[in-house]
């Protein structure tokens, strides 16, 4: 089964889920970072499911703050990682904001 690719925002700083744009990782990151810290990410969420299972709180606690912290340091939270002063759009509705014409251009099945 092959990942399901989403489209990515000209500016590449977002991609298009369900569309909702959600921000995308720091492209400046060095390569063996960017994979040490998706590898922490996918271990935090995985901690985050198995304490869901044993209803362990303070566990599930802590595996959030491993992934709220994997993903701060990815760029995909906190500070924005472009320097040109435009807002942080992540959540955002794609058609009600500034990329609404581009989104609405990409053929249906790239939606």
């Amino acid at each position: 089964m092959s990942a399901r690719s989403y489209p990515t925002t000209p500016d590449g700083r977002y991609f298009v889920v369900r569309g909702r744009l959600w921000r995308a990782s720091n492209p400046a990151l060095e390569p063996e970072a960017r994979e040490r810290l998706v590898k922490e990410l996918m271990d935090a969420r995985r901690a985050v499911g198995a304490a869901k299972r044993k209803g362990d709180h303070a566990a599930e606690t802590a595996a959030h703050e491993a992934v709220d912290r994997a993903k701060v340091a990815l760029g995909e939270r906190g500070p924005v990682w472009w320097d040109d002063g435009a807002p942080d759009l992540n959540r955002h509705l794609v058609r009600t904001g500034s990329y609404a014409n581009w989104y609405a251009s990409l053929p249906e099945e790239e939606r």
